[in-house]
């Protein structure tokens, strides 16, 4: 026990120390704290898209999934590496040429105020619940794996301390040279273990020999469904195109071609990543049959050399701490930018900006925190939260392709109807018609688009 917990301490003093370069690169200015001073290269927007999706769902949730369903789950991670490959082909190019900072600060450029002020709620709504959850996640690690030093409670501070800290210190420069380190530990320790493990069962013929017969735990596809991982891929190719904490890293790029280039290179990486995730589980399934699947994976890296064992686990928990902190910069810039400089004080300095921004991440981070407390079913809340960005997705993709057909109220409306579409399918089961939200959140919000179209006569302020 004593070897992991000393790999993870080094783990943290060596992001301290990273984060501790990164503030001289992120001072002077607020641009250079919340968007790296637009100077972030090919591999750093990478490693960053790459940071932020492969988190603690992409890594043991899918892993505890496929301890239930086989290797179909690993679909969950393939579907945020094509949903960052569409975000580099479809609009990153469009992102980038507008040259803002916030999705608010595009509908409050091109829609009218309340549209603009319905996005900003709705924006931070989403990131602090999927915040929230990187602290749930973050402490369930920690405790899972080391539980004679964490609680699920002391984890979750632990992981508050050090996602606070570092984005804190040196907001986007630290967040995307932290993920160097983070990303690199993610793929190492996770493939390492994976490969020793499967070595240690006698290969995977031995390994399938020992799973249930009723369950397809070598198919790829039978697990999980078509439908649900059709449902994975509308959801997350949905969010790449209009969440805040996307949008930011590819805003933060030195030009046009860094930011394509990063999301088309760091959606090939999560390709494969998710299957060797969900082989970790199948693998534990065949070793801890009758466990649950929170138990299982813990249970298998802790059978593993302790080095080894300390590795991965500061690999899985670094997955946690890379989302989380681009997660925690893109709320806080929502907040800086969207609330207090529009409506508090227009006219502060970037100083005060800075200074602003800074407050917010702690105070956001608390706030998150206390949150987390309060939170359970995480992949299925984060599914439920993120079916939100269907309405962004839509006003985004007609303002940037078609915006003949924006109306000065198509965004607020727009909104609002995501909103609507939320409540009733959470309180009003007759509506469940589809197997997931996103496709009602899809059709209602385009429906609600056109609808605008038809009956607001204004456009929006000037052609994009």
């Amino acid at each position: 026990m004593h070897i992991p917990f000393i790999i993870v301490c080094l783990y943290i003093v060596l992001l301290f120390l990273i984060s501790y370069y990164a503030k001289r690169r992120s001072a002077g200015s607020a641009t250079n704290y919340v968007l790296a001073g637009r100077q972030l290269t090919t591999p750093l927007i990478t490693v960053s898209i790459v940071g932020l999706a492969v988190g603690g769902a992409s890594t043991i949730g899918v892993a505890e999934q496929a301890y239930k369903v086989g290797l179909s789950a690993g679909w969950y991670t393939t579907a945020w590496g094509l949903g960052a490959i569409a975000m580099g082909i479809l609009v990153a190019k469009k992102y980038r040429e507008l040259n803002i900072t916030t999705i608010p600060e595009l509908l409050g450029r091109y829609y009218d105020k309340k549209g603009m002020i319905a996005g900003i709620t709705c924006q931070i709504v989403i990131q602090l619940v999927i915040m929230s959850l990187q602290y749930v996640a973050g402490g369930s690690i920690l405790c899972a794996l080391m539980p004679e030093i964490f609680t699920l409670t002391s984890g979750m501070l632990t992981s508050a301390i050090v996602f606070i800290g570092i984005t804190s210190l040196g907001g986007m420069w630290s967040a995307s040279l932290s993920n160097l380190l983070n990303v690199s530990l993610k793929y190492i320790g996770i493939i390492l273990a994976t490969i020793v493990g499967v070595t240690h069962a006698g290969g995977l013929a031995n390994i399938k020999a020992q799973l249930p017969a009723n369950v397809p735990y070598m198919d790829f596809f039978d697990g999980v469904g078509l439908v649900g991982i059709i449902t994975w891929i509308v959801v997350l190719v949905t969010v790449n195109l209009s969440l805040q904490s996307i949008i930011q890293i590819s805003l933060g790029a030195k030009n046009v071609r860094t930011a394509q280039r990063g999301f088309i290179i760091g959606g090939l990486m999560m390709l494969p990543i998710g299957f060797v995730s969900a082989l970790m589980g199948v693998m534990a399934k065949s070793m801890f049959p009758d466990v649950t699947p929170a138990l299982a994976l813990p249970m298998t890296i802790m059978s593993l050399d302790p080095v080894l064992a300390g590795i991965t686990l500061a690999a899985l928990w670094a997955a946690d701490v890379s989302t989380a902190c681009n997660l925690l910069l893109s709320s806080a810039t929502l907040f800086s930018q969207d609330i207090y400089k529009k409506f508090v004080n227009p006219a502060m300095s970037d100083k005060n900006f800075l200074r602003v921004t800074k407050g917010a991440v702690v105070c956001l981070g608390l706030l998150t925190l206390l949150l987390a407390m309060t939170i359970s079913g995480i992949i299925t809340t984060l599914m439920i939260g993120l079916s939100l960005t269907a309405a962004f997705s839509v006003i985004v993709l007609f303002t940037l392709f078609a915006p003949r057909l924006c109306r000065k109220n198509s965004a607020f409306y727009t909104i609002l109807t995501g909103v609507a579409v939320l409540i009733l399918w959470q309180t009003t089961p007759a509506i469940r018609i589809f197997p997931h939200i996103i496709y009602l959140e899809w059709l209602a919000c385009l429906g609600t688009f056109f609808l605008t179209y038809l009956l607001d006569r204004t456009p929006i302020a000037s052609s994009v």
